[in-house]
């Protein structure tokens, strides 16, 4: 699936088959549901998982809670808009197949 395919799909009313909870948490919160986003990848223990959720903290304006599991991800704290860096990780978790 390309990014486009991706933000395409927000106009559904479900998400699309087989996103893993990483991908599933960033189209919930394109969808504008924060919590149900943060669900997704609350226990998360990879790395993808762990960057999308520094990335919904640094969102919710958590930046302590932010930083901390940024330094879990392996990940420098972005500086990016949070739109940019959305649709950095989207695109990286969609190039390495995106269902884990």
């Amino acid at each position: 699936m390309t990014l486009s395919q991706f933000r395409a799909s927000f106009r559904s009313a479900s998400p699309p088959a087989g996103l893993g909870p990483p991908l599933l948490a960033l189209w919930h919160d394109a969808r504008g549901d924060w919590d149900k986003a943060h669900k997704c990848v609350d226990q998360s223990s990879d790395p993808r998982g762990m960057w999308v959720h520094a990335y919904l903290h640094r969102k919710e304006g958590d930046a302590s809670n932010a930083r901390y599991w940024y330094f879990r991800a392996v990940r420098t704290p972005s500086t990016a808009s949070l739109d940019e860096e959305w649709a950095t990780i989207a695109s990286a978790l969609l190039e390495a197949g995106g269902d884990e």
